[in-house]
């Protein structure tokens, strides 16, 4: 085990100021930082345990939206009266991931701030851009069924394995965080980033950066939404591809559309010109399949995870009819598209 030092503090401000070390990390829930110190892979000098915070309210806001606290569960975030009532994209994609013993315990804050599970990047006998800057990216060439298809750089074929972001990102979210030069908003769609030549870097928080709550707008498309996440098995599995759709219609005709895709990428993918493709648009399938073309234009095969493809145009047609039709996807429904 390699020694830290572990602090506990009560506010904000102080967990802000023991966190500015370039090699400190804030724990929450543990669910995924913990493990990655089990596998060395993240080697904090500076531990800054951050559950003493008063950040786990979820609660309204003046403009009409709700305000999600960093750290508040995953579980208590899905269940919540006014998330499943007025949000139920977010509630059902919360609950399409990990397990409810993980759920009770990772917090909205740690969800946005998990790394990937690309296989090379936990294996420290293996080369990887993300965990080692320079050495290279095993899974180029190498087993990537998992793997990237948008977005993806030669220097990293990493996907964001969230399911909570890729909803959070069709509803325009907005992150809330606080550090060392006070506090700011983040759009949700600039929060986490592309790989790049920086893949290391996650998303766009700055040395300190505390997420503190995460606001949701006042519209939450509650009757015209799903979240269909595919994957190879139904309990506890990371997607192979999701698709987060939230729709209006007015008069049978689509009035605004917004869709998220996971397991695809090194962030949640939107692309706002496909999405306007459907404005105006009665549902049909001709006109979701124009979408999805639009949607996956650019995508890449790496070889294992060419099939994703496909996968992909699929899924996204067969989001955008549940959605249209107000039958957001069922977690017992394990039918393959």
């Amino acid at each position: 085990m390699i020694r830290f030092d572990y602090q506990r503090p009560d506010a904000t401000a102080e967990a802000v100021a023991a966190g500015r070390g370039e090699h400190a990390a804030y724990l929450a829930g543990g669910t995924n930082l913990v493990d990655l110190m089990k596998e060395n892979v993240a080697r904090p000098l500076q531990v800054v345990d951050i559950n003493r915070l008063p950040l786990k309210a979820i609660e309204a806001r003046e403009n009409g939206g709700l305000r999600l606290g960093a750290l508040a569960s995953n579980a208590d975030t899905a269940y919540h009266e006014e998330v499943q009532a007025r949000y139920p994209l977010l509630a059902s994609a919360i609950l399409a991931g990990a397990s409810p013993q993980l759920r009770n315990a990772a917090t909205n804050g740690g969800n946005l701030n998990q790394r990937t599970r690309c296989y090379y990047f936990y294996d420290t006998d293996t080369p990887c851009n993300k965990r080692n800057p320079g050495e290279g990216c095993g899974a180029i060439g190498g087993v990537n069924r998992i793997h990237a298809i948008l977005g993806a750089s030669d220097q990293c074929i990493a996907t964001h394995p969230s399911d909570m972001c890729v909803a959070l990102a069709a509803l325009e979210a907005e992150v809330q965080v606080s550090g060392p030069d006070g506090d700011r908003t983040i759009p949700f769609a600039d929060y986490h980033r592309l790989p790049g030549d920086e893949p290391w870097r996650d998303n766009t928080l700055r040395p300190g950066e505390l997420v503190t709550a995460i606001d949701l707008p006042a519209e939450g498309f509650a009757s015209n939404c799903t979240y269909l996440k595919l994957r190879d098995r139904l309990s506890y599995a990371f997607a192979l591809v999701s698709v987060a759709v939230a729709m209006k219609l007015e008069d049978g005709e689509i009035a605004e559309a917004r869709v998220a895709l996971g397991g695809v990428a090194h962030k949640p993918w939107r692309v706002p010109e496909a999405e306007q493709l459907l404005r105006g648009e009665r549902p049909g399938e001709d006109a979701f399949r124009a979408v999805a073309e639009a949607l996956l234009k650019g995508a890449v095969g790496q070889g294992e995870n060419d099939f994703k493809i496909g996968l992909a145009r699929r899924a996204i047609v067969r989001a955008l009819a549940q959605a249209a039709a107000g039958t957001p996807q069922s977690q017992t429904d394990k039918r393959i598209a």
